[in-house]
Order: C-alpha cells, then sequence, then structure tokens
C-alpha cells in the first residue's frame, strides 16, 4: 500500500495496518476465559455503559436482534449479566453487567497486562518512551472514535 503522507505527517494506512495487527494479537492473546470475540465485545461495552437497552446493544455490536437475544439469554443462564425491567418504563428491559461479569472483564485485562509487558521488554527505553508519549492522543482517538459511534 501506498503511504498517504508527506514526511513529518502521520501515514493513516500503516497506523490502521499496524492497530490491525495489535488488535488481532492482543483479541487472540490466551486467557483463562475462553469465550467469543462477541460474548466478550458485550461484556465489555456493558462493562463501561451498564445498563443498556437490548436495541442499544444491537446497534453498538452491529448484530441482529434476535442475535443479541439469545446471547444475552445465555450470559444470563451463566450469570454475566441480568435483565431488569426499565424503572422508567416497564415495556423496557435494560441489561445490567453483574459482578461475576466484571469480574471476566477485570482478569482478561489482567492477563492481558501482563502479557503485553513482557512483549514490551523486547523495546528500547526510547521505544518506551515514545509509546508512553503517544498514549494521550491514542487516549483521545478513542474518544472521538466512541463519540462517533454513539
Amino acid at each position: 500500500m501506498e503511504p498517504n503522507t508527506t514526511p513529518n505527517e502521520l501515514d493513516v494506512t500503516e497506523f490502521a495496518l499496524v492497530f490491525e495487527e495489535l488488535t488481532r494479537i492482543i483479541i487472540r492473546l490466551p486467557s483463562v476465559e475462553k469465550l467469543s470475540f462477541t460474548t466478550l465485545s458485550v461484556l465489555h461495552t456493558l462493562s463501561r455503559k451498564s445498563p443498556m437497552r437490548l436495541t442499544e446493544l444491537t446497534a453498538n455490536e452491529q448484530v441482529t436482534q434476535s442475535g443479541i437475544t439469545q446471547l444475552v439469554t445465555r450470559l444470563e443462564r451463566d450469570g454475566l449479566v441480568e435483565r431488569k425491567p426499565d424503572p422508567t418504563d416497564g415495556r423496557v428491559v435494560l441489561v445490567h453487567i453483574t459482578a461475576k461479569g466484571a469480574d471476566v472483564i477485570d482478569s482478561r485485562r489482567l492477563d492481558r497486562i501482563a502479557q503485553l509487558s513482557a512483549f514490551m521488554e523486547g523495546l528500547t527505553r526510547e521505544e518506551k518512551e515514545t509509546v508512553a508519549a503517544a498514549l494521550p492522543a491514542l487516549r483521545k482517538l478513542g474518544e472521538l472514535g466512541n463519540r462517533t459511534r454513539t
């Protein structure tokens, strides 16, 4: 692929390729909790935005209404989420993450941190400093991306 920049600019194509590779690695890191990507995505979403309506989860996770309903039913059976009526509208059901569901997300994050720490030992001090300096901009990029999806 051709770079999409001039000197000293961000090559968005290279950025996308690097993040695709890092995302692929992070998603596939071994973990004690072996759950599907969609299951983990729903739990992660609920860990940040619980409670949510099923329709919100459907839109956020980009799955069908029947697919999210089946998934939430399985997660509820496993004690990872629970459904409760919306106190402001009895016709609406809200999906809440349970403490057990939050523990799954927390344990996976701790496992990922430990494994990424080992990978980072392969970086030089200067490379680690460069990654650290980029974190505020990457955080803001994530915030901007989340704003456009809600």
